[in-house]
């Protein structure tokens, strides 16, 4: 279980002005790691954290740490971080607290400060080499509120509040944020057509989730312990798992979903580490009276009593139109991520419990996350109640789903009384049209 230490102490201020802005997401608390390289250079891509407005280049400030953390910056110098995450812990939070220490006021600026990239003339990579993605379902809202619109009487399937569920995703198509997402072609039957048609999709949403990078892992045929599980989690990200709903529909049964996710994932360039986010740990959701509790292989004190997450996930959209106008995007939906039904830890030890080997680098995304009221969902699917109920943008646009031109971002943050604010950075793509 991870717990606050010096690095999370609100009154450090760091050398760089822009990480003590009230308002930004990389303060000198969060210390979020990336892979990055300046814009137009030929430079390998390697190791950054960013902090402020700013990137500390990995490379040049493995000269000034020292020790432990010095090593772990060594193991940064490449275009993937595999190999931090699968050094573990120890080595991720001397990296941290190092790091913390050069960055902080006092510490030596001089030395460092040629060492720092804009994000604005950085080229942000994805932050791993990434082997294999498993997509979760653990909001009880989400499925909740997708399932009443197939199944009214019984939205929630029998197995739901026993086993965290999920499907087997596709890496390959896995890109960071702003890489644009082409609308995908597939076969899509009407509800009053005999036979399907092929063609672009027309019913294409996205899904608001949190993603998790897994560290060391572990060997095939063996298990995760769930009081062991986070030194498996190395950290998150924003994930924009986009979904072509009519494609989906007409596919996924019996096996699940294939062609109508398999397209494309976007993912944040910055993974907050488990570390970062402790001052934000709280009980995982409370299960109303009725609900079964967790097998025991599932059950874990410390993992009840702070295994939940206190992030605010939120997701916005800019039509072309919006942007030509020089709009902001529109905010759609901010979800709760600390309602979800089961936690990371949970997650990635049900993922693991039937032997199966999680490595350094893989990836799994936490489902939609979606509260309880329109303003809190985390598709449109249930915004939009599968595309019968519009709603309206500022230039009197309408959507019920996604339109060609259409921008989506997501953005994540955390607070909590006696902790300094943390974000996640942004999560943004551009729908282009098919073809």
């Amino acid at each position: 279980m991870t717990y606050t230490n010096e690095t999370h102490d609100p009154a450090l201020k760091s050398w760089v002005a822009s990480a003590n802005a009230s308002d930004t997401d990389f303060p000198i608390q969060n210390l979020p790691l990336g892979i990055f390289r300046k814009k137009g250079s030929s430079e390998t891509p390697r190791g950054g954290v960013a902090i402020g407005d700013q990137i500390l280049d990995l490379v040049a400030a493995q000269s000034v740490l020292s020790g432990a953390a010095a090593d772990a910056a060594g193991l940064c110098t490449g275009p993937s971080l595999n190999d931090l995450m699968a050094a573990g812990p120890s080595a991720w939070s001397a990296l941290r607290k190092g790091l913390s220490e050069v960055l902080r006021e006092g510490g030596p600026a001089d030395q460092l400060s040629g060492a720092l990239t804009a994000q604005t003339d950085a080229e942000m990579f994805v932050p791993a080499e990434i082997g294999d993605y498993t997509d979760f379902y653990a909001s009880i809202n989400h499925a909740t509120n997708a399932g009443k619109m197939f199944r009214p009487d019984n939205p929630l399937l029998p197995n739901y509040k026993y086993i965290p569920i999920g499907y087997h995703g596709r890496a390959s198509s896995i890109v960071v944020s702003d890489t644009p997402v082409k609308r995908p072609l597939g076969q899509r039957k009407a509800p009053d057509a005999e036979v399907p048609t092929f063609g672009p999709c027309v019913r294409l949403d996205y899904e608001l989730e949190l993603g998790v990078f897994v560290g060391p892992g572990n060997d095939l045929g063996h298990s995760i312990p769930l009081k062991d599980a986070d030194g498996h989690l190395f950290g998150c990200c924003l994930l924009n798992d986009w979904s072509a709903r009519d494609i989906q529909a007409w596919e996924y049964v019996p096996l699940g979903p294939f062609l109508g996710k398999s397209f494309n994932s976007v993912i944040s360039p910055w993974i907050v580490t488990l570390e970062a986010l402790a001052p934000f740990r709280v009980p995982a959701y409370a299960r109303p009276e009725g609900d079964p509790q967790p097998l025991d292989y599932l059950k874990d004190a410390d993992d009840a009593a702070s295994g939940g997450l206190d992030i605010q996930l939120e997701v916005c959209v800019a039509s072309a139109k919006m942007r030509e106008q020089g709009m902001e995007p529109l905010r759609i939906g901010l979800a709760p991520f600390k309602d979800m039904y089961w936690t990371l830890a949970q997650m990635i030890t049900h993922h693991s419990s039937n032997g199966c080997n999680m490595q350094p680098g893989d990836f799994f995304g936490s489902g939609t996350c979606s509260g309880t009221t329109p303003d809190s969902y985390g598709s449109l699917l249930e915004k939009t109640l599968g595309g019968s109920q519009k709603f309206d943008l500022p230039t009197g646009e309408t959507r019920g789903f996604l339109e060609d031109g259409d921008e989506v971002v997501m953005r994540g943050f955390c607070e909590a009384p006696g902790a300094v604010r943390i974000g996640f950075g942004e999560c943004r793509a551009v729908i282009e049209p098919a073809g």
